[in-house]
């Protein structure tokens, strides 16, 4: 009796372990499969997105230029005038200072922070381990109404103030698709130091065999992808401070 017994809590503990248990390296392995495969995201060189911001009512044409060796930039159209709102050229970051409109190089703290996230093209998970990151599954959590997978992901520490800081984001996956959905990380300094920026993504298209989102939202403001070209021609003056 004793031993029918023990092979019945056996048999339900069983039961009680999800038949489609992921681990964290699977989900991350699907959801590339599902948006175009490692080594088409692999051989990707850069991204121009072209869309509209929608900010305090008002609707900005912007252009966001990525390329492989980390160079990135971030450019709207205000008012018929072209601002350079971010950009960097692979050793310096430098932005467009909005009271003076004048270019403004950033201090060597967010420079060498930003050259420690170059390598991220095209995702911070693609190759993850030869960048040093690593990956843990959470609970399962509901974002945007909808069942995911939670990822921690743990980058390079980045310096906040002369101070070491972890890096660490956390990532929701549809459990039904591997889609990103949500990304969430703490902001470290500034006025909303302390404060979780929110990062949502839907309106999965594809591009040239390659699935993106091209509906974003960050912290509120939101991003409606209208075009995305793959490797595109892109002119390395866009990233460089203006000048050099």
């Amino acid at each position: 009796m004793k031993k029918i017994k023990t092979l019945f809590c056996l048999l339900f503990a069983i039961t009680l372990v999800p038949v489609n248990a992921q681990t964290a390296d699977e989900i991350i392995s699907n959801y590339f499969e599902n948006t175009g495969g490692m080594d088409k995201w692999g051989a990707l060189e850069g991204l121009k997105m072209s869309g509209v911001a929608n900010t305090q009512g008002m609707e900005i044409p912007v252009d966001v230029y990525q390329l492989k060796d980390g160079s990135q930039a971030v450019v709207i159209n205000f008012q018929g005038q072209s601002i350079t709102q971010f950009a960097f050229d692979g050793n310096q970051m430098w932005s467009t200072n909005f009271m003076t409109m004048q270019p403004e190089k950033s201090d060597s703290e967010a420079t060498e922070n930003m050259k420690k996230m170059s390598k991220d093209f095209p995702s911070p998970f693609h190759n993850y381990k030869k960048k040093g990151y690593s990956i843990e599954l959470m609970d399962n959590e509901t974002k945007e109404g909808t069942e995911t997978f939670k990822i921690k992901l743990t980058q390079t520490p980045i310096t906040i103030n002369g101070v070491e800081e972890p890096n660490v984001s956390f990532h929701y996956f549809d459990t039904e698709n591997y889609a990103l959905i949500v990304s969430e990380s703490l902001i470290k300094e500034g006025p909303m130091q302390g404060q979780t920026m929110v990062s949502t993504m839907s309106g999965y298209e594809e591009v040239d065999g390659l699935y993106f989102p091209f509906d974003l939202s960050m912290s509120g403001q939101n991003i409606n992808i209208k075009t995305i070209e793959i490797n595109p021609t892109i002119d390395k003056s866009v990233f460089a401070f203006p000048g050099e």
